[in-house]
């Protein structure tokens, strides 16, 4: 698979994201914001704040894909850098996906995560870390079904109103 293949499912095309998806990509994280415990940020981020993170995954070295129907993008997946400034972890990506509230329970996530793990070793990658929080019960199945396994839990640190949850890092070593 080259770094631009498309990957299809039904009718669901899986590609590298432009700017042009960037609103949908914020749209669908700040639906996890508000959703509570699919991600430790407490407010919908702005638009700003998303561009500025967009342009640091640079489609030659940290890809983000999106999944597009004919509703328009679903949700999307990335891989990000894991501790870039040490270069015995250039190695290791961050996976990060999101799937729209409306698309959720389908098998979207599912296929998402396995187009970021197919294409992983072609960007160099070949060990990914998924940072999430124990309250979320989805994404954990998802990393589990996918071979991924718990590597380490800081208990109880993440503060989501008046509830607590762990801070899970999930980690998969490819083939």
């Amino acid at each position: 698979m080259s770094k631009t293949a498309l990957f299809y499912l039904w009718k669901m095309e899986i590609r590298l994201a432009s700017e042009m998806d960037l609103i949908r990509i914020h749209d669908i994280y700040n639906q996890a914001v508000r959703q509570g415990f699919c991600t430790a940020h407490l407010a919908p981020l702005s638009l700003n704040e998303s561009k500025r993170w967009f342009r640091t995954h640079d489609p030659a070295t940290f890809p983000v894909f999106v999944a597009v129907s004919g509703n328009g993008v679903e949700g999307w997946v990335s891989l990000g850098p894991y501790r870039q400034d040490r270069q015995a972890l250039a190695h290791v990506a961050e996976v990060s996906y999101y799937v729209d509230e409306k698309s959720r329970a389908k098998g979207l996530g599912n296929s998402l995560l396995k187009h970021a793990l197919r294409g992983a070793p072609q960007f160099g990658f070949s060990v990914l870390i998924a940072i999430l929080l124990s309250k979320n019960p989805a994404s954990i199945s998802l990393l589990n079904k996918h071979g991924f396994s718990c590597w380490g839990t800081m208990p109880g640190i993440a503060r989501i109103g008046d509830q607590t949850s762990d801070h899970l890092y999930y980690g998969l070593k490819l083939s």
